[in-house]
């Protein structure tokens, strides 16, 4: 006979127990080893909410996101702002945001003179000789974003770009690759100002978190819908320099976010063979078929054992969720899956190498399945 549990005691247990999952999973550690200091807290809170709570009041008081000062800040905030009143997606805030960083590092400039294209001006170098507006409005940081926005909705397809194409279709700039750079701080700085809506999926205005093949307004997407089997850099195989993602042969496999291919490849095995198109097995060496993409902000993914020769070339640009491969099991591989990495540094050797778990629920992407 079963004795029920007083109400107080389920809770409590209920409660522990949800504390301990996510202690496991790395959100919340600090809470058991002495606190978060500010800055930790503001990074945890940004990471719950999915932009659910809407953008802060550029006029209270802002977080802060190094190297940026409270009136960058402010101005960041403004462009956040008014892309939510525009109905826009939190991708387009994400591309203005970072649009401004490259332009004006979040400054609102005045006059540049001949020093820099002359007559341009404000957040986004707006120049009123080219149309942009009078000298007052591209000043005006609400009629500068205002302005940006109602260009960025004019391009087709624009929520599927790369974010350094978006921007730079609105731009025109004499620098078309210097965008991209600024995506991840951008990233960053949208999560802390609207309640982690770099997290939300990217061309909705519905603020719900990415899940499943969606792209989040970071820009990133998970490249299989998987459960996670072997881990990075476990006590078993302490050289497992990635995750590996259990997936049926055949299963799409698609770029976790935009970039340029730099590796397509028939990888050599413990031999030197390059035998890519059978079924591996372990102890064999090498990761098969495999992919390497270059992202923003130097981060570059690696996906191994395709069935066959990815449908990508090296230098080919690709767009987040574009269909590169199929999963399969070529080179040192006990069965079907995809082994997917992360580097930063676009350090392709161990060195570089990072948990891809923590990184992709970093981007608001978690790995994991179907869901």
């Amino acid at each position: 006979m079963s004795v029920p549990r007083p109400r107080k005691i389920v809770l409590l247990v209920a409660l522990v127990a949800t504390l301990a999952l996510l202690c496991c999973g790395g959100g919340i550690t600090a809470l058991f080893v002495g606190g978060l200091t500010d800055e930790g807290k503001d990074k945890l809170n940004s990471s719950l909410g999915c932009g659910k709570g809407g953008p802060i009041d550029p006029d209270t008081k802002l977080p802060r996101v190094r190297p940026y000062g409270p009136e960058q800040m402010r101005n960041a905030a403004v462009i956040i702002k008014v892309g939510a009143d525009l109905k826009l997606p939190p991708r387009a805030w994400v591309i203005a945001v970072a649009t401004a960083m490259q332009e004006s590092r979040l400054n609102n400039l005045g006059h540049l003179g001949a020093r820099n294209d002359h007559d341009s001006q404000g957040l986004f170098q707006q120049r009123p000789s080219s149309g942009w507006g009078t000298v007052a409005q591209v000043r005006d940081p609400v009629y500068a974003a205002t302005k940006f926005y109602n260009k960025l909705k004019t391009i087709p397809g624009w929520q599927r770009m790369s974010l350094t194409r978006a921007a730079q279709r609105v731009q025109i700039s004499a620098y078309p690759d210097a965008y991209a750079k600024h995506e991840p701080v951008a990233t960053q700085i949208v999560n802390q100002l609207a309640d982690g809506a770099a997290n939300a999926v990217g061309d909705s205005v519905a603020m719900v978190c990415a899940s499943g093949e969606q792209i989040a307004a970071s820009g990133w997407t998970r490249p299989v819908g998987a459960v996670v089997g072997s881990g990075f850099r476990t006590a078993g195989r302490p050289t497992h320099q990635g995750v590996d993602l259990i997936a049926g042969k055949q299963t799409p496999i698609t770029a976790s976010a935009s970039g340029i291919v730099s590796k397509v490849k028939c990888d050599e095995d413990h031999s030197g063979r390059r035998t890519c198109n059978v079924d591996g097995y372990p102890g064999k060496g090498g990761c098969g078929w495999m992919v390497e993409i270059q992202h923003a902000g130097n981060v570059m993914t690696r996906y191994c054992h395709m069935i066959v020769k990815p449908f990508v070339r090296e230098g080919e640009e690709v767009t987040a969720g574009q269909l590169i491969g199929r999963v399969g099991t070529s080179g040192n591989s006990s069965g079907p899956h995809l082994h997917f990495e992360v580097h930063l540094n676009n350090d392709r050797s161990s060195a570089g190498a990072i948990d891809p778990v923590r990184f992709m629920r970093e981007q608001g992407t978690p790995l994991g399945g179907a869901g």
